[in-house]
């Protein structure tokens, strides 16, 4: 009598642990055909998250076939970019400090600019099904944006001739990811700068971000998706 109470407390303890973990882990799962948009104020959450997003060392200037016809205030680079004779690589830097982003670049010949950008007031988040994996474990691998728009508060070296009162940013973060958030989620970036003087955009990737290869991506969720871009 005693060994069968013993086993149906430790076949109950056993069931107790699984069934708990499977709630835990399923704390974060998206359901399929999830579209989740809102704009709010950043939280302390948002802050802490972006706060640990890391610019990876490369950027492009996001060009069409029309090249720098449809481009504006970046004049002072538009010779070395042409004759680079397609995409050309741009060494990129950024930090985040007192809700303020400041995004260096520089071309391969040594020309600089650096943007600031703070933080808006508000911030639009958006999580997507795309339905590009079909019953993955735990829910659909869900595309992301965390998107802030705003006034530029300066920028110089070859971004300064763009910069007059009334430049804007779209600084947005994408990434791949279950229904929370990590910052390892967020792979790319995309920022676009618009004004009287100013219409283009750099894109890049989040050196902090999943790599491909993790074990996130063994478990069923497929190659990020670069969408990078888009403007």
């Amino acid at each position: 009598m005693f060994r069968k109470i013993t086993n149906f407390l430790s076949l109950s303890l056993v069931l107790s642990t699984l069934l708990a973990g499977n709630v835990f882990g399923c704390a974060c799962c998206a359901e399929p055909g999830t579209y989740f948009l809102r704009s709010a104020k950043p939280d302390k959450f948002v802050i802490d998250l972006v706060s640990e997003f890391a610019f990876a060392q490369k950027a492009n200037l996001y060009m069409t076939e029309a090249g720098f016809d449809t481009i504006e205030g970046l004049g002072a680079i538009q010779k070395e970019d042409e004759s680079a004779m397609g995409v050309m690589d741009y060494i990129a830097g950024g930090s985040f400090a007192n809700k303020t982003w400041k995004l260096n670049l520089k071309t391969p010949k040594g020309s600089t600019a650096a943007l600031t950008l703070p933080m808006p007031l508000k911030f639009t988040e958006q999580k997507v099904d795309i339905h590009d994996v079909e019953d993955r474990p735990n829910g659909p691998w869900l595309y992301k944006e965390l998107r802030f728009e705003g006034p530029v508060s300066n920028a110089t070296g070859f971004a300064r001739a763009g910069f007059v009162r009334g430049t804007t940013y779209s600084l947005v973060f994408q990434g791949r990811g279950v229904g929370c958030d990590e910052v390892e989620d967020f792979t790319h970036w995309h920022l676009s700068i618009d004004g009287p003087k100013a219409g283009y955009a750099f894109y890049g990737k989040l050196s902090s971000g999943r790599k491909p290869d993790s074990e996130s991506a063994k478990s069923g969720a497929p190659s990020m998706l670069d969408t990078s871009g888009l403007k």
